[in-house]
C-alpha cells in the first residue's frame, strides 16, 4: 500500500473513532439531560418550520406537527363485586371526560371497565404526560398512536395536586409535541386543543386563550374526598397541596380530551387539558388547561426522583376580599392574609407573622392563591424565593428557603399532641366580624360576632352552619371580636366544641360538634 492510501486509510479510521467516542459521550451526557434539554437536542436535529397566526388565521402547519404526537389513551379497570360509593369531585371528571372515578350511588360491576383519555409525547424514547385522573387506579393502559401503533404503557408516576401523570412506552423515533413556555401565554391569543373527544380519533379544535391563574376547586374537593395529608382545615393550603392555575380556553374540549395537548399557533405545548365548566357534561364554552412549565417540573420530577419534590412556604393563608378586608382593616385589594405560621417552617424561619399580607412573590404580584401556588409548586426543597409583604402599612422583603414535606408533616404530627387555639379556629374554616349595636339590639342579645363566610371543608361547612348566623357563645364565654372567639376556643375540652348563637330568623341555636370529623 502506497504511502498516500496509507495516510487516508488511517485519517477515516481516526475520524471514525472520533465519532463513535463522541456519540458515546453525548449519548451520556442526554441520558442525564430534563425533558426541556433532550427537546433542544431532538428538534435542533428535526426542525420545525416558522409558524405564525398573524393575519387570517391558518392552523394547518400546526396541526399537522401535534397531532401525531397526541396519543389514545384506553385503560382498563377491574372492579371485584359489587360497592356503593358516595359522590366525589372526581365524578366531574367521569362525567366530562368518561373516567370511572368516584360514582355518585351506582354499583360496580365485577366486569372489566374501560374508559379513554388523551396523553402527550414528550421524547422520542416513549414518554407521555397525561392526566392523574385518566389513569388513577388503572390495570391497564394502552396507548394508541394516530398511525394506529399500539403500546402498552407503564405508569412513571402521578401527582393528584397537580393531576399530572408521566407514562412511559417502549417506542423509538416516537413523534414530539415541542414544549413551549406557559409564562409567554397571553389572554386573547389563538391556541389549539388535541385530542380524542367523544370516541372519536385524532381531533383539533381552535379558540382563544379567556383567562389565566384561574382557581376552580376541582383538586382540592378530590383532596376533601381522600382525606387531608397534614390533617386541619381542607381550605388550607397545608391542608390542601393541591395546585390550581388553570388556562382557560373557550377551544372545544369535550369527553376524551382529558390529558390531551393544548397549544399555541405555532403548535408549542402550552397545557395540557384537565377540566371543563359545564352544567351538562358536556362542551358548554370554557375548558381549562395545566400550564405546561409545571407540567415540565413534574414530569422531570418522576425521572430523576421517583415522585414529585415540592417545596412548602409554611403558611395558611386566605385571599383578601371585601369580606376580609373589612373584618381586618386591610386596605390592600391584593395579597393574600397570613391565617396562621407552621412552627419550624420558612415562614417562620423569614421572620413572617400571622397577620402580615404576601404581596408578592419573586417580584411578581400576587393577584391571588394561584400565583402563589404555582410559582411555588414549580420549585423544591431548597430553593430559595423573594416574598414581599405588609405588616401595619410598611412594605418588607425577605428571601426564604422552601422546605420539604416531610417537615411539615412532622410539624402537623407534633401539634396534634396540643392543639391550640389557632389551629382549632383554622378548622372552623369561617370568617367573622363583630355584630354591630343594632344587631345586637334587634336579637335582644348582649354579645356576637357574625359569621360572614364559610369556606367548603370546614367544620362550619360540614355540620352545616350557614352565613348570617350571629354567635354569641364559645365554649362558654362571651364573644364580640375575633379575638374573643379564637381565645374562647382555646377553653374546648375533649375535642369538642360549643357554640350558642342567634339565627338570621331570631331563633336560638346551640351546637357542639367535635374538633376531627
Amino acid at each position: 500500500m502506497n504511502k498516500v492510501g496509507l495516510t487516508l486509510l488511517t485519517a477515516v479510521f481516526g475520524g471514525a473513532v472520533a465519532l463513535g467516542g463522541y456519540k458515546l459521550i453525548e449519548n451520556k451526557k442526554f441520558d442525564g439531560k430534563s425533558f426541556e434539554d433532550k427537546q433542544k437536542v431532538y428538534f435542533a436535529n428535526n426542525p420545525v418550520g416558522a409558524m405564525s397566526s398573524t393575519g387570517n388565521p391558518d392552523f394547518t402547519q400546526a396541526a399537522a406537527a401535534v397531532s401525531p404526537g397526541v396519543v389514545h389513551i384506553k385503560t382498563t379497570y377491574t372492579r371485584k363485586g359489587s360497592q356503593e360509593s358516595q359522590g366525589s369531585p372526581f365524578d366531574m371528571f367521569e362525567e366530562f371526560f368518561g373516567m370511572p372515578q368516584g360514582g355518585g350511588r351506582r354499583q360496580m360491576q365485577s366486569q372489566p371497565i374501560q374508559a379513554s383519555g388523551s396523553g402527550v409525547i414528550i421524547s422520542d424514547d416513549g414518554y407521555i404526560v397525561t392526566n392523574n385522573h385518566v389513569v388513577e387506579d388503572a390495570d391497564k393502559i394502552e396507548v394508541v398512536l394516530t398511525d394506529k401503533r399500539t403500546f402498552e404503557a407503564k405508569l412513571i408516576g402521578r401527582d393528584p395536586n397537580t393531576d399530572i401523570a408521566l407514562l412511559k412506552v417502549a417506542g423509538k423515533g416516537l413523534p414530539v409535541v415541542k414544549l413551549g413556555n406557559s409564562d409567554n401565554v397571553n389572554v386573547g391569543e389563538w391556541v389549539l386543543a388535541f385530542g380524542y373527544p367523544l370516541g372519536l380519533q385524532s381531533t383539533v379544535t381552535a379558540g382563544i386563550v379567556s383567562a389565566t391563574g384561574r382557581d376552580i376547586g376541582i383538586l382540592r374537593e378530590g383532596q376533601q374526598q381522600r382525606g387531608n395529608p397534614f390533617g386541619g382545615n381542607t381550605n388550607q393550603p397545608l391542608a390542601s397541596s393541591a395546585i390550581e392555575s388553570f388556562i382557560q380556553t373557550d377551544a372545544v374540549i369535550n369527553k376524551g380530551n382529558s390529558g390531551g395537548a393544548l397549544t399555541n399557533a405555532a403548535g408549542e405545548l402550552i397545557g395540557i387539558n384537565s377540566a371543563i365548566a359545564s352544567p351538562t357534561g358536556v362542551y358548554a364554552g370554557y375548558g381549562f388547561a395545566i400550564p405546561v412549565n409545571l407540567v415540565k417540573k413534574i414530569a422531570d420530577d418522576f425521572v430523576e426522583f421517583g415522585n414529585v419534590k415540592r417545596g412548602y412556604i409554611g403558611i395558611n393563608y386566605q385571599p383578601v376580599t371585601s369580606e376580609l378586608a373589612k373584618e381586618r382593616g386591610i386596605t390592600d385589594v391584593n395579597g393574600l392574609f397570613v391565617e396562621d405560621v407552621v412552627a419550624g417552617g420558612a415562614a417562620e424561619a423569614a421572620g413572617i407573622k400571622k397577620g402580615d399580607i404576601l404581596t408578592k412573590i419573586n417580584g411578581k404580584v400576587i393577584t391571588g392563591s394561584p400565583v402563589l401556588g404555582e410559582t411555588i409548586g414549580r420549585l423544591r426543597p431548597g430553593d430559595k424565593v423573594n416574598i414581599t409583604y405588609k405588616r401595619d402599612g410598611k412594605e418588607k422583603q425577605v428571601s426564604l428557603t422552601l422546605k420539604g414535606e416531610e417537615s411539615l408533616k412532622t410539624a402537623s404530627a407534633s401539634g396534634k399532641a396540643s392543639k391550640s387555639a389557632t389551629e382549632i379556629y383554622n378548622k372552623l374554616g369561617a370568617s367573622f366580624i363583630p355584630a354591630s349595636a343594632q344587631k345586637k339590639k334587634e336579637l335582644g342579645v348582649n354579645s356576637g360576632v357574625v359569621v360572614t363566610q364559610v369556606n367548603r371543608g370546614g367544620i362550619f361547612d360540614y355540620f352545616g352552619v350557614e352565613r348570617g348566623l350571629v354567635i354569641t357563645e364559645v365554649n362558654g364565654k362571651a364573644v364580640n371580636t375575633v379575638d374573643d372567639v379564637e381565645t374562647a376556643l382555646g377553653a374546648t375540652q375533649r375535642n369538642i366544641v360549643r357554640l350558642k348563637g342567634v339565627s338570621p330568623q331570631g331563633g336560638a341555636v346551640q351546637l357542639s360538634f367535635p374538633v376531627e370529623y
